[in-house]
C-alpha cells in the first residue's frame, strides 16, 4: 500500500523491499535520543518556509559523516495522524485568546498549565491591570493559527548511534541532534534531543518501529515535511543513494517463448522478458560500456539457443565469451561443436576464403567484393586505390577459376612475382575478361600502373598474414575444416575464439572477416531452398561488431534475414562506427538493448528512447541493467528497462573435452599443413 501511495504522488519513483538493517556495532557502544517540543505543542517551529531553505541537508549531513566500518547512525521517524482532542484543545484556546482572554485567565479557568506557560514564554506581554479594556494578543493568536491551518501529526523522531567507542557514539547522536536547532526562533517552539532513561527499552522501540505517545510531538504537515522529506537533487549531501535511471511499465503483450534476455522489474512486479524466434530474424543491436553486462546477456542468450537445439555462432575478440559459453554446453550438444582458435598452433583448424562452390560462379564475385572490403578497413585508403583493386580483383578471379589446384590468399603474392605460376594458371582458365587482364593490361601496362610497380603494394599487404605464425596455417589449408552451409542447416555450434593479445588486432579482424563473409555467403545460397519455413534459423553473435563487419553488413541486416541468418550485434560505443555502418544499423535492427553509455552516446540513442527515457537515464543506469525497445510479434514496443539474468556458472570440466573433440575432427596436424604449403609453394 505504502508503494502505490508514494508511486501515485511520484510516478517516476522506484520502491524496493530490502532486508531490515543493522547499525549496531557487536562491540561497541550505542547512544540514542527522542527529538520532543521544548514548549506546549501548540506552538509551531520555524519550517522550510520559514528558513527559505532545504531544512533536511543539515540533519542528512550529520548521518554521512560516519565512517563506514565500526560505525553506524539512523533517524526514525513514525507518524499518524494527530487525535482530534489535539485539535480541540488548540481551537479552544485560539477563540479564548482572539476573545481578549489573558494568560492568566487561560489558566486559572483551565486551559492548560502547559499551555498558558508556554505561550507566556513565548510572547511576554505586560500583564494587564485591572479594569483595563481587554487587548487581543496578535502574536499568539497568529501563532495558534498557523498550527491549525494545516493538518496535525502526532510523531516520534529517535536518534540512533553505534560506535566502537561510548565517545564516539556520543560524538555521532550530538552532530545528528544538533541539526534540529535550526528550527527554534523567537515566539516559536523548540526541538530538544532528550536520551532515554532506558536505553535497552528504547532500543527495542527504536528496532520494532513502537510509538511512544510520552514522546510524541505534535507536528502540521508542513513541520513534518521540514523534519523529514525525501531529498530533493539539489541537495548536496554525500553518501545518499540516489536513484540514477527510472523504470517504465513493459509492453503487455511480451513474447510468450523465445530466447531470455533479462527480466522486467517494475514496481516491485518482475516478468520474464523474451525476443521470439519470428522477431529475431530482424536482428538484436546491444550497445554498453565495457564492464555493464553485454557479454553476461550474449552468454545467457547463446546458452538458451544451444539448450534449445538451436544453430549459432560466436565470434569473441577477446575469448573470455567462448570459455564462458563451452562450459554451459551440454553434453549431448558437445558433437555439434566446432572451436577456432588461432592460438591452438598445433591443430590449426583450415579456414580458405577463396574455398568457393563450383556450382555456384556468383560466390566468386562475392568473394572479390568481400575481400575488397576487408582489405580497404584493414589499410588506409592512401595505400588502397582503383588499381590495387583492379590488381587484387583479377588476382584473385585467376586463382579461383582454376578449379583443379584449389589456391588459398598464399597463392595471391604469387600471381605477382612468380610468371610461371601465373602462366600455369591463365593456362587452365576460360574466363576471357581474365585472361585478356593478366596476358594484355597487366604485362603491357608501364608507369604506375605497371605490374612491376604494383607488386609491391599487393605482396607487401598480404605478407603481413601470411608470415604470421598463427594465421598461415589456417589460412594456407586449401580445402577449409567445415562447410559453412553445412554449419548452417545442421544447426551445428560455432565458437570463434579471436583473442587479440595472442594474434594481434589486424590479424583477429581478418579472420573475424572472412567468417562473417563465409556466413553471409552460406545463408544466401539458401536461395536454393524454395520454401523459407524450411530454411532453418541460425544466431550468429558478434562482441566488438564493428571489427568484423564492412560495408556489406547493410546486406545481412536488410537481406540476410530471409535466409534465417539472424544476427545479434554487440559493441560499446557509437563513434567506432562508420556512417554506413551505423545507418545501416539503425535503420534495419528490430530490437535494440542499451546498457550504460557515454554522454555522446546518450545524446545519440535518446532519440530511440524518448520521451520514456532521457539520456540522464542512459548514463547513470547501473550495471547489469538496460533499457530495450524490442520488436514484438512484428511491432517495435515502447522502451523499458531490463534487469539482466545473472551469469550461469556452467561445468569448468566440459570445456577442455570439447575443445579436444573439435581438434581431432577439424584440426589438422601443423607440421602437416606447413609441409603441404610449401610443397606447393615450390611446385
Amino acid at each position: 500500500m505504502a508503494a502505490r501511495q508514494i508511486q501515485g504522488l511520484f510516478p517516476d519513483a522506484q520502491v524496493e523491499e530490502t532486508g531490515d538493517y543493522n547499525l549496531f556495532n557487536p562491540h561497541g557502544e550505542a547512544q540514542g535520543a527522542s527529538v520532543t517540543q521544548k514548549h506546549h505543542y501548540a506552538l509551531p517551529i520555524r519550517t522550510y518556509q520559514d528558513i527559505g531553505g532545504e531544512t533536511f541537508a543539515p540533519i542528512l549531513s550529520g548521518l554521512s559523516k560516519i565512517n563506514t566500518a565500526g560505525e553506524g547512525a539512523a533517524i526514525q521517524v513514525i507518524a499518524r495522524p494527530a487525535s482530534g482532542e489535539v485539535k480541540k484543545t488548540i481551537a479552544a484556546a485560539l477563540q479564548r485568546l482572539k476573545a481578549g482572554e489573558t494568560l492568566e485567565r487561560l489558566l486559572s479557568s483551565g486551559g492548560g498549565a502547559a499551555l498558558s506557560s508556554a505561550l507566556k514564554e513565548a510572547f511576554p506581554g505586560k500583564r494587564k491591570k485591572e479594569g483595563e479594556p481587554r487587548v487581543v494578543d496578535e502574536q499568539a493568536v497568529h501563532a495558534l493559527e498557523t498550527k491549525l491551518a494545516k493538518p496535525l501529526f502526532s510523531v516520534n523522531v529517535r536518534v540512533l548511534a553505534s560506535a566502537p567507542s561510548q565517545y564516539q557514539a556520543d560524538a555521532i547522536l550530538d552532530s545528528i541532534a544538533s541539526a534540529f536547532t535550526q528550527f527554534s526562533a523567537p515566539n516559536r517552539n523548540e526541538l530538544k534531543a532528550v536520551t532515554p532513561r532506558n536505553l535497552e527499552r528504547f532500543i527495542y522501540q527504536y528496532s520494532f518501529r513502537e510509538f511512544d505517545p510520552s514522546q510524541a510531538m505534535t507536528l502540521t504537515s508542513e513541520e513534518l515535511a521540514s523534519v523529514f522529506h525525501l531529498p530533493t537533487p539539489f541537495l548536496e549531501v554525500p553518501k545518499i543513494k540516489w536513484l540514477k535511471s527510472r523504470e517504465a511499465a513493459p509492453p503487455t503483450a511480451l513474447s510468450a517463448a523465445g530466447v531470455p534476455i533479462g527480466e522486467s522489474v517494475f514496481r516491485g512486479e518482475r516478468k520474464t522478458v523474451r525476443v521470439s524466434d519470428e522477431d529475431r530474424r530482424r536482428h538484436v543491436y546491444i550497445i554498453g560500456q565495457t564492464g555493464t553486462g553485454k557479454s553476461v546477456l550474449l552468454a545467457n542468450m547463446l546458452a538458451d539457443d544451444i539448450e534449445r537445439g538451436k544453430g549459432a555462432a560466436i565470434i569473441d575478440p577477446h575469448g573470455d565469451l567462448v570459455e564462458a559459453v563451452m562450459r554451459l554446453i551440454p553434453e549431448e550438444r558437445q558433437n555439434d561443436v566446432i572451436v577456432l582458435d588461432p592460438g591452438d598452433l598445433m591443430r590449426p583448424v583450415g579456414l580458405n576464403m577463396l574455398d568457393v562452390d563450383p556450382m555456384r560462379p556468383e560466390e566468386k564475385t562475392f568473394v572479390v567484393n568481400e575481400l575488397q572490403g576487408i582489405f580497404n578497413k584493414l589499410f588506409p585508403p592512401e595505400t588502397m586505390g582503383p588499381m590495387f583493386e583492379q590488381y587484387m580483383r583479377n588476382a584473385l578471379l585467376l586463382l579461383m577459376e582454376d578449379t583443379a589446384e584449389p589456391a588459398t590468399l598464399m597463392e595471391v603474392p604469387r600471381v605477382f612475382t612468380d610468371s610461371a605460376f601465373r602462366a600455369r594458371k591463365l593456362a587452365r582458365i576460360t574466363n576471357p575478361a581474365v585472361v585478356d587482364f593478366w596476358e594484355k593490361e597487366a604485362v603491357k601496362a608501364g608507369g604506375e600502373a605497371s605490374l612491376a610497380n604494383i607488386t609491391p603494394y599487393v605482396t607487401s599487404k598480404f605478407n603481413n598474414f601470411i608470415a604470421n605464425d598463427y594465421l598461415r596455417p589456417i589460412i594456407s589449408q586449401p580445402a577449409s575444416a567445415f562447410r559453412f552451409r553445412e554449419v548452417m542447416d545442421e544447426g551445428k555450434i560455432l565458437l570463434v575464439n579471436l583473442s587479440k593479445g595472442r594474434i594481434g588486432d589486424i590479424n583477429a579482424n581478418l579472420l573475424g572477416m572472412i567468417i562473417v563473409g563465409k556466413l553471409l555467403m552460406a545463408a544466401l545460397s539458401r536461395v536454393d531452398i524454395a520454401d523459407p519455413e524450411k530454411r532453418r534459423d541460425f544466431n550468429l553473435y558478434i562482441d566488438e561488431f564493428q571489427n568484423f563487419t564492412t560495408d556489406s553488413i547493410a546486406v545481412i541486416l536488410s537481406e540476410a534475414r530471409k535466409y534465417r541468418l539472424d544476427l545479434v550485434i554487440a559493441h560499446q560505443f557509437i563513434a567506432q562506427l562508420t556512417e554506413k555502418i551505423r545507418d545501416a544499423v539503425f535503420g534495419n535492427v528490430g530490437s535494440m538493448v542499451s546498457f550504460r553509455v557515454g554522454v555522446q552516446d546518450a545524446e545519440f540513442l535518446e532519440k530511440q528512447f524518448t520521451p520514456t527515457f532521457t539520456k540522464q537515464d542512459l548514463i547513470n543506469i547501473d550495471n547489469f541493467n538496460a533499457y530495450a525497445k524490442l520488436l514484438i510479434n512484428g511491432q517495435t514496443s515502447q522502451p523499458f528497462n531490463i534487469r539482466t539474468i545473472p551469469p550461469l556458472r556452467g561445468n569448468p570440466d566440459r570445456v577442455e573435452r570439447i575443445k579436444e573433440l573439435s581438434r581431432a575432427r577439424y584440426g589438422r596436424d601443423r607440421h602437416e599443413v606447413e609441409a603441404a604449403a610449401l610443397k606447393r609453394i615450390r611446385e
